[in-house]
């Protein structure tokens, strides 16, 4: 923050800082800030008038008080060379009476004259580049209190890779019951249909055949 003896306000900058960003509006303030016991009435000019908006760009600032003035920038369709920018902005101070508001400003009340004094503060434009979002951190592995390649987790693993391959097994034989059954049924089937001489020739020892295979048909399904 600039100050001295002959400043009617005092500017807390003189460079206006923009975050350069192609078709955005962007904006940045400045403050001036009266620490006298008058009036003072300011007046903001620029090089380049099409291309900024200054809210307020004139006003009063009241004895030991401060006001805020901020400028925008219209969106911009092209990135400078060299993110350098000749734009420039003058701040013209003078005291007035007390009272005076903003409707009593005019522009001659800026005009230098013999024994008025009248400030004026140029203000540069600088482009810099946007923050960089931060990137995402990876996550570090949580520690573990054992090896994962530890003894205990391999019995485990072991212990429950087993009945599974058992099952599988039992399934298979389960499978391998069930077709032969199906052929037995089908050849039964055709020496009933073959009449009741060929029937009396058929074996005691198939029927009890069929009963067996329906009894491990049953504890195997009963074991899954």
């Amino acid at each position: 923050m600039m100050n001295s003896e002959n400043e009617v306000l005092i500017i807390d900058h003189f460079e206006l800082k923009f975050p350069f960003e192609l078709r955005k509006p962007i904006s940045c303030s400045f403050e001036l800030l009266n620490r006298t016991d008058n009036h003072a009435a300011f007046k903001v000019k620029t090089t380049n008038p099409r291309k900024y908006t200054v809210r307020p760009n004139n006003g009063i600032v009241l004895p030991r008080s401060r006001c805020n003035v901020t400028v925008t920038m219209q969106a911009q369709s092209e990135t400078p060379m060299d993110m350098q920018c000749k734009d420039k902005f003058l701040v013209q101070c003078v005291f007035t009476h007390p009272g005076a508001t903003t409707k009593d400003i005019s522009q001659e009340m800026f005009h230098k004259e013999k024994g008025k004094y009248v400030q004026e503060s140029k203000l540069t434009v600088v482009y810099v580049s946007p923050p960089r979002p931060p990137s995402p951190v990876p996550e570090e592995p949580e520690e573990l209190n054992s090896p994962i390649t530890s003894e205990p987790e391999k019995l485990s693993h072991n212990e429950n890779t087993a009945p599974r391959v058992q099952i599988l097994k039992l399934i298979e034989e389960r499978d391998a019951i069930i077709q032969q059954n199906g052929k037995l049924r089908r050849e039964l089937e055709f020496l009933r249909r073959r009449g009741p001489e060929k029937r009396a020739k058929f074996p005691t020892l198939y029927y009890m055949l069929i009963g067996l295979i329906g009894i491990l048909m049953g504890y195997i399904l009963g074991r899954l």
